[in-house]
């Protein structure tokens, strides 16, 4: 397919004109203008531009791409061989931030749902990104955080009484832990999102609401995998996902 109709397609798809982002989502760097393989990822970070362009990709789609607001604008350093990289090899970058987390069915809080057997109930958060709902089975909160560990392959942390009783949550990916007071407000019985600030930790112990830190990039690794494979059951296409590990 030619690269304008991927870019296109999913556009029109995770609707990325009624977001406000903190950087472009779409087309980030053009490359070649025809596209059999797409490569997805978490970040696009060195070393996955030479593990997709080793492979062949013609395209590499990420959650986090480049160009963000608070960053210096000059081409220089590691974003200069980022970029000189891609622009060799004439591969294409695409990145959907805050539309790949919101995705109904594809985004990351989705498919965090759908791995975790977690029902939404509902949205809230900066442009509805973020999700609330329950359980499938009340559980205690050490049971939560064990089940999250073995499903996500990292061990996540938890401020919160690990035998209470667990049956209403919310979640969002990333580092959305300003989002805990809301989630509070909502009635969870605990918050999960990737990561945690200092002042969760208080909040947490004074309300009795659970926070689970499980990793920003560990609840971000199945959304962009879902559009990839979205993509591949659309079009003519082949499609590999590079996961480059990451603590944090």
């Amino acid at each position: 397919m030619q690269l304008n109709e991927l870019r296109d397609y999913i556009g029109s798809l995770l609707a990325v004109s009624r977001f406000r982002d903190y950087c472009p989502n779409g087309m980030q760097i053009e490359g070649r203008g025809a596209v059999s393989r797409i490569a997805t990822a978490v970040s696009a970070s060195q070393a996955v531009l030479e593990q997709a362009t080793g492979w062949g990709a013609d395209a590499i789609i990420v959650h986090h791409g480049y160009f963000w607001r608070s960053e210096d604008a000059c081409i220089s350093g590691i974003k200069k061989r980022r970029i000189a990289h891609l622009l060799r090899h004439d591969v294409s970058l695409l990145a959907y931030h805050l539309p790949l987390d919101a995705h109904p069915e594809l985004g990351n809080n989705a498919q965090l749902a759908k791995r975790m057997g977690w029902l939404e109930q509902g949205r809230f958060g900066e442009q509805d990104i973020a999700s609330y709902g329950v359980l499938p089975q009340t559980q205690t909160l050490a049971q939560l955080g064990a089940q999250l560990g073995d499903s996500l392959r990292r061990m996540p942390q938890i401020i919160g009484d690990p035998n209470r009783s667990i049956g209403r949550i919310a979640w969002c990916s990333g580092g959305a832990q300003s989002y805990f007071e809301q989630a509070i407000a909502l009635g969870a019985d605990a918050f999960i999102t990737g990561e945690i600030s200092e002042q969760n930790v208080h909040v947490a112990r004074e309300t009795g609401v659970a926070f689970i830190a499980a990793g920003h990039h560990a609840t971000e690794r199945y959304g962009v995998q879902a559009l990839g494979e979205h993509l591949v059951g659309r079009f003519a296409l082949e499609h590999r996902f590079f996961d480059q590990d990451n603590p944090v």
